[in-house]
Order: structure tokens, then C-alpha cells, then sequence
């Protein structure tokens, strides 16, 4: 299968980045996106030339971390699928790819299609927690949550943080990543003592990492690799509303 790969480089934060060209050999339609980028950085180390820097780790659509735009699209153009589970059957002969980190202020590229999302683990620390102390496991019949509350908070803790929402957004909005992780636990009982001061920290941290605010056009839902729904994003909002009633001294956000 031959393809040609137009690829961004950047040697470091500091320095300006290019797209670079290259045609990949014995690329096999079987191979997952990430193996032939494999397959393209071992002939580049054959050939003397510096390999093409990637974040990955489980390679199985878990931890967010293969985060680079293909064609345009976060992830490329499967729906529902991460960047290590694309295959190149979804490509075809002949086909040129253009392969770019994300782009957004608050994701500063740290060398060819590797950004810093640790914006994403300082929202985290200022609310994506349950802090009571819940003591020894109780039996699963303690604590009666219905079905469909479960269900909700089961589908917004898919979130795997991995910025596609942020990559996708014409305003760098977070709001979706931010929304999930709030709507997780503010559906369940356990994160309930917290949960007006969690959507406040969250969302006050959002802001000053220098994502936008949110203009309610679903690009974030359609790139989501794990479908969450924008119907957090409205939770997240009404629990913010509610928030500035009781804490008024931290009203201010640019979610306003």
C-alpha cells in the first residue's frame, strides 16, 4: 500500500515547525495508524534522520494519549475511534495524509506531534475528586443509585481526557473534557457535598489555562472519540448557575 504522509516537525517548543514529506514503505493495510508510524520511523533512523515524535502508551483507546489531527480531523476520520485504533484499511492507495499536532494556545507543542495537556491535570486537581471519607468498601446495596443515573455518570467518566473536544473547537473550548468529569460524579450520591464548588474551581481553573469558552457547535461531541455528549456541557452550566448563587464571590468566569 503506498501513501504519502505530509508530517508537521518541530524540534521544540522554541523553535518554528514545518511539514515535512515522506512515503513510507511495506505499509500493510492491516497496520494500525500508529504502526506505520512505526514503520515510517525505523526507516528514518536507517536512513540517519531524527524520528517523528509521538505520544502513545496503551495503543488500545484508553489513555488519551495518541492525540495528533489526520486530515483535518482529531484522531482521523473514523467516528468514535482514537488515533491507535484507526487502521490504514480506513485509507486508500495513493491517498495523502497530513498529520498535525493540536492546535490550541493552551496545548503549546512540545516537539513534532507531542503537546502539553497538563492544563488538563491542574482542572483536574481543583475538583475531579470525591474528598469525603468513605472508609471501608460497603456492600453493594448501601448506597441505592438508580439505573439511569449510573448509566449517565458511566458515560461521561469515559472521557479519557485526550483534548480531541480542545483540537476540534474554533474557540479551544474545554468545556466538553471539563463537563464530563464534573457530571461523573455530580450524578452519583458520593459527589454530592462538593459538587457546587467543584463546577466553580473547574471551570475558574478552564479559564485561566487559556481555553475558550464554549459557542455550543457540537464539533466537540462529533470529534469525541468516546461520543460524550454536549448534554453535560448543559449540566455543567446549570450547576455553575446554581454555584454563584451560594459562593456569589466567585462568579466571575468567562463561561459567564
Amino acid at each position: 500500500m503506498k501513501i504519502k504522509l505530509h508530517v508537521w516537525r518541530q524540534k521544540n517548543a522554541k523553535s518554528p515547525g514545518k511539514m515535512e514529506t515522506y512515503s513510507p514503505s511495506d505499509v500493510n493495510p492491516n497496520m494500525s495508524f500508529l504502526e506505520m508510524l512505526d514503520v515510517l520511523n525505523e526507516d528514518l533512523i536507517k536512513k540517519g534522520e531524527d524520528a517523528i515524535s509521538f505520544d502513545h502508551d496503551c495503543r488500545e483507546g484508553i489513555c488519551g494519549s495518541c492525540s495528533m489531527v489526520i486530515n483535518g480531523r482529531p484522531h482521523g476520520p473514523s467516528k468514535g475511534t482514537t488515533a491507535c485504533q484507526l487502521h490504514m484499511r480506513s485509507f486508500k492507495e495513493g491517498d495523502e495524509l497530513f498529520i498535525e499536532p493540536w492546535r490550541a494556545g493552551a496545548f503549546p507543542v512540545v516537539k513534532d506531534l507531542i503537546v502539553d495537556r497538563t492544563p488538563f491535570d491542574r482542572i483536574m486537581a481543583k475538583g475531579g475528586f470525591v474528598s469525603v471519607n468513605t472508609g471501608s468498601a460497603q456492600d453493594a446495596n448501601a448506597l441505592p443509585i438508580s439505573k439511569d443515573l449510573a448509566d449517565k455518570s458511566f458515560e461521561a467518566a469515559a472521557c479519557i481526557g485526550c483534548g480531541a473536544c480542545v483540537a476540534a473547537c474554533k474557540n479551544s473550548s474545554a468545556m466538553l473534557f471539563v463537563s464530563a468529569k464534573v457530571s461523573q460524579l455530580a450524578l452519583l450520591p458520593q459527589g454530592q457535598p462538593e459538587r457546587m464548588r467543584r463546577a466553580l474551581g473547574m471551570l475558574r481553573q478552564h479559564d485561566e489555562e487559556g481555553f475558550g469558552a464554549c459557542t455550543n457547535t457540537k464539533a466537540c461531541e462529533a470529534a469525541c472519540p468516546k461520543e460524550i455528549s454536549i448534554e453535560n456541557i448543559a449540566r455543567l452550566n446549570r450547576d455553575f448557575m446554581k454555584a454563584t448563587l451560594f459562593y456569589p464571590e466567585h462568579e466571575s468566569s468567562a463561561n459567564e
